[in-house]
């Protein structure tokens, strides 16, 4: 008795397919809508932000000078003192000299003419 009631069920859940040849075509351009949303989503909210982050470090590692005050990723704040194409010299107390490599620059040191976003990376 219950076998007749489940094979009933299942061809009224199985329904008709779609009629017309119009609602056979949207479907794959409906099917790729959400992947192209969150695509979308990640482009604006990660990659693009990150993107304008790195330009901004990259600008920063190009314009320093001997005399200014930076901040590295390991927290040591110094005063620049010598500068090549892959490494600087902070002075981070009288006559103590501690080679970084100029990648691992966060930006300029906190209250110290720049922007507090940049060594604190937000």
């Amino acid at each position: 008795m219950f076998d007749h009631l489940f094979s009933l069920a299942t061809a009224y859940a199985m329904g008709a397919p779609p009629k017309g040849a119009d609602a056979g075509a949207a479907n794959p351009i409906i099917s790729f809508l959400p992947l192209i949303l969150i695509f979308a989503i990640f482009y604006f909210l990660l990659i693009r932000p990150q993107q304008k982050r790195a330009k901004q470090h990259k600008q920063f590692l190009e314009n320093l000078k001997r005399g200014d005050e930076v901040m590295t990723s390991g927290g040591l704040i110094g005063r620049i003192t010598g500068i090549t194409d892959q490494v600087v010299t902070l002075e981070v107390a009288d006559n103590t000299r501690v080679k970084v490599v100029k990648a691992h620059l966060v930006g300029p040191a906190p209250g110290k003419g720049g922007s507090e976003s940049c060594a604190t990376g937000s």
